[in-house]
């Protein structure tokens, strides 16, 4: 199970929860042990590049992780799709500079698993810059309002073609999955319900 969208929805926060409901095993993206992202938020053209190669390794190592692991021991649940390392490439990077990327990506991450639910979280960018103003990391403050914009259209024409696996979107503007009990596990029937297709989920609908 793979929980995705934009930086500030939720990702990291609704996987744990996810690992413990269904004991499974969490598989978290590091980006505080990325040297280059502080750098790439204060000077985004010169630093995009390896920013970008540094995910890329460090998500080939969490690949040969899960290739080692009995896949059906237990559930995994991460708060990454491998595919998002295309997409920050083609928003970031210069087209020469993507080209020598995608020989690399070609080369580490030539058949990453298909997870068999992926949870796409959106919000407003309104809502997104709150919540990353909130947790208070000190480069994530550089985040300007245009590159959030981006990202999150990015990350929305993606998931529309997306079709690889069962999909739940979910409005996650006003939905609490760590503090609000109720929240959680009306989601949690949501995600027993998704056994194929694409879904949609908007809480302000639930009564």
């Amino acid at each position: 199970m793979v929980i995705e969208g934009p930086i500030g929805v939720g990702k990291t926060s609704l996987a744990k929860r996810l690992g413990q409901s269904f004991s499974g095993e969490v598989i978290l993206e590091r980006p505080e042990l990325n040297p280059f992202l502080e750098r790439f938020y204060r000077a985004p053209s010169q630093y995009a590049l390896p920013t970008q190669l540094s995910f890329l390794f460090q998500r080939s190592q969490m690949l040969k992780g899960i290739r080692q692991t009995d896949m059906f021991s237990k559930t995994q649940v991460a708060d990454f799709l491998f595919e998002k390392d295309i997409l920050f490439a083609q928003l970031n990077l210069e087209e020469d500079e993507y080209r020598l990327y995608q020989q690399v990506y070609n080369h580490l991450l030539p058949d990453a698993p298909v997870p068999d639910l992926v949870i796409y979280l959106q919000a407003p960018v309104d809502v997104l810059l709150k919540r990353i103003r909130q947790r208070g990391v000190e480069y994530e403050q550089l985040i300007e309002r245009e590159y959030l914009t981006r990202l999150c259209d990015i990350y929305s024409r993606m998931f529309l073609a997306y079709k690889q696996s069962p999909l739940l979107v979910v409005n996650a503007e006003n939905i609490n999955f760590v503090d609000n009990e109720s929240d959680y596990h009306t989601l949690l029937e949501e995600i027993a319900r998704t056994k194929s297709g694409r879904h949609f989920f908007n809480p302000l609908s639930v009564v």
